[in-house]
């Protein structure tokens, strides 16, 4: 149960950045969407209103559409584990290299920028998620 709940944090840690990223990307395109496409207001309100059938473009648009929505409420879903767990790290420098991975930056690129090595980086990081994944596993028993 532990070592899953490590794997699932690592995998979120490495992954964190582009799904942000992607988080970000997709609400924006997706911002407006339907916007426009059925009059609300005068004789156009009035007018029968297109059925949506699986050969419909409209229809098809709409599935898509959905279907990213769903996408980003995984990847809310997962940051959000880690975002839920921040608090439990308290050291400095584990802090701080928690922040750069989170920021989508290599081990090499926090080694350099805090004068560690990538093995160091490493340790730490390990630190950082067995910290997330005890915290993870404290509150399912409670």
């Amino acid at each position: 149960m532990k070592e899953a709940a490590s794997k699932q944090i690592e995998s979120i840690l490495k992954d964190y950045h582009w799904m942000m990223n992607s988080i970000k990307i997709l609400r924006d395109s997706l911002k407006d969407a339907g916007e426009g496409l059925t009059a609300q207001y005068g004789d156009e309100s009035a007018m029968p209103k297109a059925q949506g059938t699986t050969s419909d473009p409209v229809y098809k648009e709409n599935v898509r559409r959905e279907k990213r929505f769903k996408k980003i409420a995984q990847y809310e879903e997962k940051v959000q584990v880690i975002q839920d767990r921040m608090y439990v790290i308290k050291d400095d420098r584990e802090f701080e290299v928690l922040h750069w991975l989170l920021e989508g930056k290599s081990y090499k690129w926090i080694g350099l920028h805090m004068g560690l090595s990538e093995r160091h980086v490493r340790r730490i990081r390990d630190s950082i998620i067995v910290q997330m994944s005890q915290m993870s596993n404290l509150s399912k028993t409670s």
